[in-house]
This record gives structure tokens, sequence and C-alpha cells, in this order.
């Protein structure tokens, strides 16, 4: 085994600095250098339902950048020295129909998640990217493009990966109108790429004071989602709404604002939710999903974003400063991803 020294959870808030161990290189592996992970919502989630008398440990973090530092006899793609970015995905069947589309992030036999998830090889547990290193296939790790700088780059392989799946997929480009409701992590993600894909954007936020920050960003406008008016005046107007909002909300007046033979895309809660069937036959209205991207989606998602200068605006903190960094999320205190610098783990 290899061992590493990363965060693992020591409570529902805490974590303490701990070695850890990592499998010996397979024949498709690359070992990692970790130099930069995000801190993501899901990641402060998995703290807070861990049992801390589970035995399985845990280590967040699922979209990180470093560099290579050690290959497989079989990998052919990347050298030693390379620059990489890995997601929130190290693993599929690859038979399935949903990975022979390039989908793997829909495995219908559940894709092998960066941490708590289970290694398809020897039944292991995964631990994540709070860590200075982490083993992965290569066909799961993606070459970073030289245009993006490390740091910024990491939110982008959860992120940024999320919002792009459905801004692709719907087609968005010239002349469409999209609105990003919620303008956090993954929304000013939203943005950026919608407006750099040619759509004219409108940000949809209860907060009016971000009305600068969206137009910095590059959005047309902000609507006051709690203004009845507003939204109001909003109604049939967009043909893509990006749904970034993390807590459970209403979503008739979101759907309000789809124009005819639009979509509603719900990226943020993934919890139940209710929906009137009038608001989605008014207009011939879809409401949709997505998690995540496969392998050839987040792979054209770097390179767009590379051609585009985009790249999440972002916090560094030295991973000492993990728990800081997770509370200050909780509180939403943080513009727009907190990113933990790993190298004080050496």
């Amino acid at each position: 085994m290899r061992t590493t020294t990363g965060w693992q959870a020591a409570g529902r808030t805490a974590l303490r600095r701990t070695p850890l161990e990592r499998r010996d290189l397979r024949a498709d592996d690359l070992a990692v250098r970790v130099d930069y992970c995000g801190v993501c919502h899901t990641d402060a989630h998995a703290l807070r339902d861990h049992d801390p008398q589970a035995t399985t440990p845990l280590v967040p973090g699922h979209e990180f950048t470093g560099v290579v530092t050690a290959t497989g006899p079989e990998v052919t793609t990347f050298s030693v020295g390379d620059k990489v970015a890995v997601g929130n995905i190290v693993d599929s069947c690859g038979v399935c129909a949903m990975c022979r589309a390039g989908q793997e992030n829909f495995c219908h036999a559940f894709p092998t998640l960066t941490y708590g998830g289970t290694d398809r090889h020897d039944g292991s547990t995964t631990l994540g990217g709070y860590s200075r290193e982490y083993v992965v296939r290569d066909a799961f790790a993606y070459p970073l493009p030289s245009g993006l700088d490390p740091a910024a780059a990491a939110p982008l392989m959860c992120a940024g990966v999320t919002v792009w799946e459905p801004l692709r997929s719907l087609g968005v480009g010239p002349g469409s109108r999209v609105a990003v409701a919620g303008l956090g992590g993954l929304g000013h993600l939203a943005v950026k790429m919608a407006v750099a894909l040619g759509a004219t954007t409108t940000v949809l936020s209860r907060t009016r004071d971000k009305r600068d920050d969206a137009r910095e960003l590059g959005a047309h406008d902000l609507i006051d989602s709690t203004d009845p008016q507003h939204m109001a005046a909003a109604r049939d107007t967009f043909d893509v709404v990006i749904d970034t909002i993390s807590a459970p909300h209403d979503l008739a007046p979101y759907l309000k604002t789809v124009a005819m033979d639009g979509t509603l895309s719900l990226l943020g809660y993934l919890g139940p939710v209710t929906v009137e069937a009038m608001d989605l036959l008014v207009g011939r209205k879809r409401l949709s999903g997505g998690g995540s991207g496969g392998r050839p989606a987040t792979a054209e998602m770097l390179r767009f974003c590379a051609d585009h200068g985009i790249a999440a605006d972002i916090e560094v903190l030295p991973s000492s400063q993990v728990e800081t960094a997770l509370d200050r999320l909780r509180r939403n205190d943080v513009r727009y991803r907190f990113v933990l610098d790993l190298s004080d783990l050496d």
C-alpha cells in the first residue's frame, strides 16, 4: 500500500489530520499529488450525516487538481509531471447503456464516487481529495489545459460540469434566453458558461444586492425572485432556467418564467419536489434534472473553459483551515467557492 496524509472526519463538523493508505498502482492507475481541492456543499452534508462511531473512514473532497507522480504500466495518455484534474466519479461499470453513451455519471450499476464510494475491484471505501495523494484510473483523470489556473479550475470538476451538462444538452447558444436561479458556487459558473455560449443571461435571486455581481459575471440583469411583480413580468421569457438553489423551494414561480417548450433544469436541490401539472401543461414546459457529467462532457467542459477564460471565483485557504472553510460554507459566507491548498500536508 501507498501512504499519504489527509483530513479524516472526526465528528459531524470536525476533521483531523491523519495518515491514509492508498492502493498500490494497478496497471491503468495514476498517482496524483493533490495540490488544490474544492470545498463543496456535498462535503458538508457528508460530514453532517457521518456517524463518528462508524468503522468506515470519511475523507471528503471530490473536485481537485494536481500533478501525476507515478503511472501504472499500461498508462499511455499521461506521464509523470502532467497536470491533471479529477472530479466526483472515479470509475463505472463501463458496459451499461449509459457508460457506452459516455454518461458514466448515470451508470446503471452506479458510478464509483471519489469518496464514500465502493472500489469495484476490492470493495474498499474510496477516500477523497482532502489529502496529499490520490490514486485514480487514468480514464477518470483529465489533462488540465495550460490556460487554466489549477486552484480556480478545481471547482470546475464538480460545480462546473454539473451546470455544463444541461447547458449543452439543452442546446444553449447564440439567441438562447437563459436564467440562472441562485448565484452561488454552481450559479456563478452557470452564468459565465451561458454568457460564453452566446446566451442572453439573467440571474433570478432573492438578494437584490447581487445585481452588480451578476453583471460583473456577464449577466444581462438580475430579477428579484421575491418580487411578484418582477417575476410576473418575466413570465414565459426563458428558454432554459438553470435552478441551482440548494434549499427546498417552490418551483412554481420559476416554471412560470419558462418560455413555451422551454425547460427548467433542477440541479441544486436533490430532495422531493411538488409540481402542479398545469405549470407544465400551459406552454408545454419541461422539468429536467442533471448530475455531474460523463467523461466526454467533462473533457469538453475543460477545453471550453480554457478557450473562454472561465474558472471559478475562489478563496484559497490552507488545508489546515478546512473546518473554517466548511463552517463558512454552511453560513454561505463565500464568494463563490472555497479551495484548499494541500501543500501544508507535506
